[in-house]
């Protein structure tokens, strides 16, 4: 069934075997302890077709031999990613075949060596078919109790799909039956008669996972958020707008509850949401002109109409689906003047939801002083590579989905400047 699946998400609806809610049965259970008419030997709990959750899922979002990015694909194999190459997938999320990626360089002549380790590259899943491995360091979520050993694609996204937005444009896991994913540009609207499916089926408020127990309840609801149909892909020529609209933040604290970024504050850096006051992380006049003017380092000449950039992406405080959509449809490159409502910082805006090329999941190096050095991400073959560390330009410029190296400055600072932004003196 999987196969079958398969088949019809590669059509240009590619939302054929979720539909917004439940998949068939058989894509993801094996009935009666067979596979395509074979008695298993093994097999996860409830007669699950993989070892463990993860792995089940990915038994359809990864596949072997991808030429390049692939609609539903979150994952490259480990055996197509070897040193000085990167994996394929280029989803807003990012690919969870970073975690397997290690880098080792030395700063300068008189520094130990440093290292960026996989696990320290996203969200650690515990995939056991795909050699996905729990977080070592990180025995909980970072500022929550939720355990690094339990961490699954079930643990955001609800398998069997329960959760609907209505007509009234409320969350729930019950009223009018599922027609349709919610989650892009061609879905439809609910309706009375019907509603459609959360966001990439994030799960929302009671949500907890079997294994777990109610003791992990989810507090916050899915965010508002469309994407285009086409969103994993290349952005060699043009950047991939997923428009965010509410919540973003408030979802991420279902399980990182308290004192990220190794703060004294419950989320030092300000972020958007409820649980912290409406106007937390909202950007004031100063930093959407900084936003809107910010082109790369040293210039400051840009305008509102082509000033998003998807490196740091922003919600605009809506949950308005008519004027999200108009944001994917009609202005996919405008930085977030007042057609795009109350822009505000969330965790997204630094961060990649499964995986990046960059140490805590961020979407460029934030832990170097320049993103590139003399038009190049990367120092590939110098002794010394303070700016690349490590990574091969390839897989530097993956990192940065394809972004070419001349978008931005010949020595690039760290784009925290898109909102932070001052001329160098």
């Amino acid at each position: 069934m999987c196969a079958l699946a398969t088949m019809i998400l590669v059509q240009p609806r590619a939302l054929a075997f979720h539909s917004g809610g439940a998949g068939e049965c058989e894509g993801c259970h094996s009935m009666h302890g067979s596979k395509d008419g074979v008695v298993q030997i093994g097999g996860g709990a409830s007669l699950l077709k993989g070892s463990d959750a993860s792995s089940t899922c990915l038994l359809c979002h990864q596949a072997n031999g991808d030429s390049g990015p692939t609609t539903y694909h979150v994952s490259t194999p480990d055996g197509e990613i070897p040193p000085g190459t990167s994996p394929k997938q280029l989803s807003p999320g990012g690919d969870f075949g970073w975690l397997k990626k290690s880098f080792t360089w030395y700063a300068d002549m008189t520094s130990p060596m440093s290292q960026s380790s996989g696990e320290r590259h996203g969200h650690n899943i515990v995939a056991q078919d795909f050699n996905y491995q729990p977080d070592i360091t990180n025995i909980t979520a970072p500022g929550g109790s939720y355990p690094s050993q339990a961490l699954s694609c079930i643990s955001c996204h609800d398998p069997h799909g329960r959760y609907r937005r209505t007509l009234d444009g409320s969350v729930s896991t019950s009223g009018a039956p599922i027609k349709a994913s919610g989650s892009f540009l061609t879905s439809p609207e609910p309706d009375a008669a019907a509603s459609v499916g959360t966001y990439r089926l994030l799960a929302g408020s009671g949500y907890y996972t079997k294994a777990l127990g109610a003791g992990q309840s989810f507090i916050y609801g899915p965010p508002a958020a469309l994407a285009p149909l086409v969103a994993n892909r290349s952005e060699d020529t043009t950047q991939t707008r997923i428009a965010y609209g509410a919540g973003i933040s408030d979802w991420c604290r279902n399980c990182h509850t308290d004192k990220i970024h190794n703060g004294t504050v419950s989320f030092q850096h300000p972020t958007s949401g409820v649980a912290t006051g409406t106007s937390s992380g909202v950007l004031g006049p100063d930093m959407v002109n900084y936003y809107d003017s910010y082109v790369k380092t040293g210039d400051l000449t840009g305008t509102a109409g082509t000033a998003y950039l998807s490196l740091v992406p922003f919600e605009i405080g809506t949950n308005n689906y008519a004027t999200l959509r108009t944001i994917l449809s009609v202005t996919p490159t405008k930085g977030p003047d007042t057609a795009d409502g109350t822009p505000a910082v969330m965790c997204l805006s630094c961060h990649r939801a499964h995986a990046s090329g960059w140490d805590e999941a961020v979407r460029w190096n934030s832990k170097s002083t320049q993103i590139e050095y003399a038009g190049k991400y990367s120092q590939e073959g110098q002794l010394y590579q303070p700016y690349g560390q490590g990574r091969s330009e390839a897989e530097a410029r993956q990192a940065y989905y394809q972004i070419p190296a001349t978008f931005f400055a010949s020595n690039q600072q760290p784009l925290c400047y898109k909102c932070h932004a001052t001329l160098p003196q």
